[in-house]
Order: C-alpha cells, then structure tokens, then sequence
C-alpha cells in the first residue's frame, strides 16, 4: 500500500530546510543569497527546492530521472547532468534520494566549505566512508563536522543523518492522516485477497480518513 498525503512531505521539506539553517546559524553563518543544490527531486526534494528558493537561496536540482530533470526545469530551477556537476558550485547541498546519492567523487567535487546534509540516513545517501583514510574529521559545533584533506574541506550536517530529527521532525497533526491510512491499509492487507505489488487505498477509504481528520483538527 502507498500513502499521497502530499502535506507531509511538504512540511517534511521545510522541517529539513529549518533545522539546516538552524546548524548552520549556530556557527555564525547564513544561507541567505547563497548557492544551493537538492540531489533527488520526489516529492521531499521538491519541496526542499522550493522551501530554499522561497528563502533567497539559488537552486540547482539534479536527479537520475530525466523526467523529475525536466519537471525541475520547469518549475524555474537550474539542473545539471550529473552529481558532480550539480554539487561544483553548491555552498549547500542536501540529497534526498533515499539511495545513494553522492560517492566518492562527488564528495571530493564539494566546493571549500560546503554545507552538505541529507533526509535519509548516512548510510543510504552518502558514501562518507570513503573518505575514512584520507579526510581528517573534526567537530566544529552542534550537530556539525568539518571533514578536511589538504586543499579541501566541507562541513556535514548531523553526521550524515536526517537533518530534521535534530528537531524532532515535527509535521503536526498532519502525521494522524499517515497513520491512519496506515491502519487502514493494514486492515485490509488483513481482510482483502490483494495480487502481489503495489496499492492505492481506495478513494473512498482517504475521504474518510480525510473527513475525520477534519472533523477533529479543522479550525
């Protein structure tokens, strides 16, 4: 079963826009005006795009799907045909893939002092262990590394971690419309003969949830 609550992956793009320029503030810097890079333009990527352009940052949108490259491109963001490319320039880059987004080569290709974070996991965006052997790493603040080799260093968010659940990730009431469908589709899995793959819960079944929802939320 699949879930389209599509407010919970725009609030989740801006909780990750929020808590990177907290970190990033905590050391005395902005991203107002800056360059800025999203690897991954889904439904999170999207709205990290569009929560970093809304702040005055300039953003370039990479993803391996030409498809999401054109719908990038034309929603008003600049796109670039590889990884290392997209991230040359980038004093803020943060991938939102869900798989690995940037290896050892684009790491090396960070620009000096490049802020670099991810939605996802260390392990499923980043291939951080590369650099083990050559980087040295070194905390330089709450919730930031600088890694550095001779003539190249960058900072990285969270070790490599959610940025967002530096701040607990909050999405608000909006989280009660994953869970319940969630249940739902737990329901029935639980009481329906369903072929192998993937399922939309039925129309009827998200107007319910929808309705109920805002029953108990709407202001």
């Amino acid at each position: 079963m699949g879930s389209t609550w599509y407010c919970e992956d725009h609030l989740v793009g801006r909780s990750i826009v929020f808590s990177t320029d907290a970190l990033v503030r905590a050391r005395g810097d902005i991203l107002t005006s800056r360059s800025a890079c999203v690897i991954g333009f889904g439904k999170i990527g999207r709205s990290i795009a569009q929560t970093l352009r809304a702040q005055d940052l300039r953003v370039t949108v990479y993803d391996n799907d030409a498809v999401k490259r054109v719908q990038a491109h034309a929603l008003g963001f600049r796109t670039s045909s590889s990884t290392t490319e997209a991230v040359h320039d980038a004093e803020l880059v943060l991938c939102a893939t869900g798989n690995l987004a940037l290896r050892h080569e684009d790491l090396a290709a960070l620009r000096n002092g490049a802020y670099l974070g991810s939605v996802t996991s260390s392990e499923d965006e980043l291939e951080l262990s590369s650099l083990d052997d050559l980087y040295e790493r070194q905390p330089v603040g709450p919730q930031l590394t600088r890694y550095e080799v001779t003539g190249h260093y960058f900072y990285v968010l969270a070790d490599g971690g959610a940025v967002n659940f530096v701040h607990g990730a909050a999405v608000g009431t909006y989280i009660h419309l994953v869970q319940a469908e969630i249940l739902a589709a737990t329901a029935a899995l639980s009481h329906a003969r369903l072929q192998p793959g993937l399922h939309e819960m039925p129309a009827a079944d998200r107007d319910t949830i929808a309705r109920t929802w805002l029953r108990h939320f709407e202001r």
